[in-house]
């Protein structure tokens, strides 16, 4: 199995922004010295529930402070952004970390990044799909091209090039499908329990099969390679996907719990106000009491052999074999510190030894 950390970089009361960001990237190399695979930051804008609002800088950074984890966004929000660009952007990280960098994309919501950055909520509401084409395409080849609703533009090189398949969020099942369909790996988040997730890697599964079967008896074409839209997938032997999941470790599970609820509300209260719509939209509500208690039962939170127990349990419910642990929610930065450490001394071992 493949075990990272994922960071928010959540900002808890009384914390100031910059110093949260300074701190996550002291997490990065804590995560390298304590044996994770890789580690993953989300992106938000104008809210205190993550204060990063560019994942691929703070990759840069991150890669520049270690030497062997992996990198990767977790996401970079495609609706705010133009997809070259962004590939542009990755193809750089991926050289100048020696390949160690991985993008993450996602639809985002509606929210007022759209109004700020000048997509609007169409590119939200219907533009993802030719997005994501784009961005596919330009992390495909040498050169690029579109003449789709929201982006034409003359073929043009790439440069510095590179050959690099996204991964993408996947909240919905509209955004799994169009996944399936293009062959890209999931992210599932922290929101969904063992059963939603290995419905959502059936479901992708069956989309692969019967898209791969119209391809080789129509002969149709992939659009993330140029080809027409609604084509079948390409042929992919293994697609990894990755689910983020809290990660705490204590010595026992009623202490970790304990602190976990005691300190996430401090923070999930006011950061998830900040989701403000675009369009005067109702905001979603959250029960933020009743979501920490799912998230404290269902992912790794507890002793060190409960969470070993978890991750295989979620391993052999959902087929899963990359995990990224939201290691911050203890809100202390000292205490995130030794929660790294002890995930890496005392869980990684046990499940990285088991078959």
């Amino acid at each position: 199995m493949r075990i990272g950390i994922f960071l928010v970089a959540a900002q808890f009361p009384a914390r100031e922004s910059g110093r949260v960001l300074a701190d996550a990237v002291e997490l990065v190399v804590a995560a390298e010295e304590a044996g994770f695979d890789d580690a993953w930051i989300a992106e938000h804008h104008f809210m205190s529930y993550g204060v990063c609002p560019s994942a691929t800088t703070f990759a840069a950074v991150a890669a520049g402070r270690t030497t062997r984890i992996g990198l990767g966004t977790a996401v970079s929000v495609l609706s705010t952004r133009h997809p070259v660009a962004l590939a542009e952007q990755a193809a750089m990280l991926h050289h100048l970390s020696g390949g160690r960098f991985t993008l993450g994309v996602g639809r985002g919501g509606p929210w007022v990044d759209l109004e700020v950055f000048g997509t609007g909520l169409e590119r939200f509401e219907r533009g993802f799909e030719e997005s994501l084409d784009v961005l596919v395409r330009a992390l495909s080849g040498a050169r690029v091209s579109a003449g789709g609703e929201f982006f034409r533009f003359r073929e043009v090189p790439i440069v510095p090039a590179a050959t690099m398949r996204p991964v993408v969020a996947c909240t919905s099942e509209a955004t799994l499908t169009l996944a399936a369909r293009r062959g890209l790996p999931m992210l599932l988040g922290m929101h969904v329990d063992d059963r939603e997730k290995a419905a959502a890697v059936a479901a992708y599964e069956r989309v692969r099969e019967e898209r791969g079967t119209a391809g080789r008896a129509g002969g149709q074409a992939d659009p993330a390679h140029g080809g027409a839209p609604g084509g079948a997938v390409e042929h992919v032997e293994h697609v990894e996907h990755v689910a983020a999941a809290v990660g705490f470790v204590a010595d026992s599970t009623r202490q970790a719990v304990a602190e976990l609820t005691e300190a996430m509300p401090r923070w999930l209260e006011p950061g998830l106000a900040g989701y403000l719509p675009v369009d005067g939209r109702p905001r979603p509500a959250r029960d933020v009491g009743a979501y920490v208690d799912f998230l404290t039962r269902v992912h790794p939170v507890g002793s060190a052999a409960r969470c070993v127990e978890t991750i295989l349990a979620t391993a052999e419910a959902t087929g899963l074999r990359h995990l990224i642990l939201m290691v911050e929610g203890g809100g202390d930065h000292r205490r995130t510190l030794e929660n790294i450490r002890r995930l890496g001394a005392e869980v990684l071992p046990a499940v990285r030894g088991r078959r």
